[in-house]
């Protein structure tokens, strides 16, 4: 009588393990585009085997064909067509590296169908494109999420906690996040990445757009969601022969009722950075590299090595699995939600209007 209780919890067993074994399957990831150039952070992850690529997508035939990825991706996995791509490779998710302007494209292919998206900074070129693709996600339960390099560094997460701690520096009085390099023409951007880089449709600005995402995003994490009560930028247009259709150099003033956050995103830089400085009641805390920050308290300024991040919260495709797979959950504060995206697009179109206008942009709550 034994023997059949034996066998179905052997079976039982068995079927737990299979399960297992499936959640860690790599996951089944689609490309739509190849013209970004953060495309490398795919090749550098290729052989890691948390993800496989099952199909791109790309309608520039010459790209399709040069991209680095045909020496580690099976040429009969490339499509000109995204929604012939989408329907015969069945992605879990798609990752994009399209022209801003076309995230709302891809996930006009992929909500209705069921596929997650994970789409590079910023989230969209206006809020009409933002607010269309919010709904289609709910609408169809995927995960829109946004890609930005900041979310992956130790020094930011460490920050936010000593802030949060509220025993570090204090409340946050003032804030000001650096973001940006020479230029993508001097640093060689490869051509098809600055025919829409620099073209005020496609990216929805210049710097302003490419960098000012950045302390946008940040300052709406630090902040916890709160929107400013406004919005004040300036745009420059420092090198008018390099970049004669959009600005190259964006200062964006974000006044919240306790502090202020100044946003200075440029093509114009002599050095690559990705810094912050944020001053609080009792001190405050520099964020100089991805590992590396100063804290001052008690009248003294402490060298510090942050923490590093754990898994799946140290990268962007480990990050994209597990919320994928459900193994962890996104909070709407979190760097890379929907939630978060929709006021970094808000924001930013905001600056764009301030400096057409030459004044003050006052959010709605």
């Amino acid at each position: 009588m034994k023997a059949p209780r034996t066998i179905s919890l052997l079976v039982f067993f068995c079927c737990c393990v299979l399960l297992r074994a499936e959640d860690n399957s790599p996951l089944r990831l689609g490309i739509a585009g190849l013209s970004h150039s953060h495309l490398h952070e795919v090749l550098v992850r290729l052989d890691r085997g948390d993800f496989q690529i099952v199909g791109v997508a790309e309608r520039d035939a010459a790209l399709r064909e040069k991209t680095p990825l045909r020496k580690k991706v099976d040429p009969s996995l490339f499509y000109e067509n995204l929604e012939e791509m989408l329907d015969k490779s069945q992605p879990e998710a798609v990752i994009v590296y399209e022209p801003i302007y076309d995230h709302l494209r891809v996930v006009e292919a992929c909500a209705p169908r069921g596929i997650h998206v994970m789409v590079e900074k910023p989230l969209a070129v206006s809020m009409k494109h933002a607010n269309r693709m919010a709904e289609l996600a709910r609408k169809n339960g995927i995960l829109l999420l946004t890609n930005y390099e900041t979310t992956w560094y130790d020094t930011n997460h460490e920050a936010y906690r000593l802030i949060k701690d509220k025993e570090s520096i204090g409340d946050i009085t003032r804030m000001e996040v650096y973001d940006g390099h020479q230029g993508p023409v001097e640093i060689k951007c490869s051509e098809e990445f600055l025919r829409w880089l620099t073209d005020p449709v496609l990216n929805g600005g210049g710097a302003v757009t490419d960098f000012g995402c950045y302390g946008a995003n940040l300052a709406t994490w630090f902040f916890d969601n709160q929107k400013p009560v406004s919005v004040y930028a300036v745009l420059k247009h420092q090198k008018p022969h390099v970049y004669p259709k959009v600005d190259d150099d964006a200062t964006i003033i974000l006044e919240y009722p306790s502090a202020t956050v100044q946003i200075m995103g440029s093509w114009n830089w002599p050095m690559n950075r990705k810094d912050m400085h944020i001053y609080g009641s009792q001190g405050y805390i520099y964020q100089d590299t991805p590992v590396k920050m100063r804290v001052y308290t008690d009248r003294k300024e402490n060298s510090v090595v942050a923490p590093r991040l754990k898994t799946p919260y140290n990268d962007p495709f480990y990050f994209l699995k597990a919320a994928v797979r459900k193994e962890i959950q996104i909070s709407p504060q979190d760097l890379s939600s929907l939630e978060n995206n929709l006021i970094v697009v808000e924001i930013l179109e905001s600056a764009v209007k301030s400096a057409e206008r030459g004044k003050v942009i006052r959010l709605k709550k």
